[in-house]
C-alpha cells in the first residue's frame, strides 16, 4: 500500500515540475481545450533562463498536430492580429517570457484530434541553445485564465 501511494505521490510531482534544459525552464504549460474539427490550438506556459546567454524559443513539434510555431497576438484598432515570431521568441538572460493569452503564445497547426480539458500533451519545444525541451501541457477549459483575469498569468 506505502509502494503505491508513494509511486502516485511521485507521478503528481513529476507532472506537476518545471521542465528543464540548461538554464532554461518551462512552468504551468497549459493548452487551451478545442472545439470538434478545430484546426489550431493556443499553448502557453512561463520560460525562464537563468543563464548568462540570450537564448531563443524557435518553435517545436507534437503528435497532435502538424507544426507547433511561436505566434504574438496584437490589436491594431478592432482587428486582432496573430502573426509568427521571425528568427524565434528572445528570453533574456536573467530573464522570463509569458506566453499568454493575448501576447506570444504557441500555435499548434494542423491539429490532428481536438483538445480535450483534462488531457495532458507532450510537446517538444525547441530552443537555439537549450535544444529540445520535452514539456508536458494539460488541456484546460475554453474559457481557463491563470490568475483569474485576462491579464495575469
Amino acid at each position: 500500500m506505502k509502494i503505491q501511494v508513494s509511486i502516485a505521490f511521485l507521478a503528481a510531482l513529476v507532472a506537476t515540475a518545471p521542465a528543464m534544459a540548461g538554464p532554461v525552464s518551462v512552468d504551468s504549460p497549459w493548452l487551451r481545450e478545442t472545439a470538434p474539427g478545430a484546426k489550431a490550438g493556443g499553448g502557453y506556459a512561463l520560460i525562464r533562463n537563468t543563464g548568462k546567454a540570450e537564448d531563443r524559443l524557435l518553435g517545436g513539434r507534437t503528435a497532435v498536430a502538424a507544426s507547433v510555431d511561436v505566434h504574438s497576438m496584437t490589436m491594431d484598432g478592432n482587428i486582432m492580429r496573430m502573426r509568427p515570431v521571425s528568427g524565434g521568441l528572445a528570453i533574456a538572460p536573467g530573464g522570463s517570457v509569458a506566453l499568454k493569452p493575448g501576447g506570444y503564445h504557441l500555435m499548434l497547426m494542423g491539429l490532428k484530434r481536438p483538445l480535450k480539458q483534462g488531457e495532458t500533451v507532450t510537446i517538444t519545444l525547441r530552443f537555439a541553445k537549450a535544444g529540445e525541451v520535452p514539456v508536458r501541457f494539460r488541456v484546460e477549459p475554453i474559457d481557463h485564465q491563470l490568475g483569474g483575469g485576462h491579464d495575469h498569468h
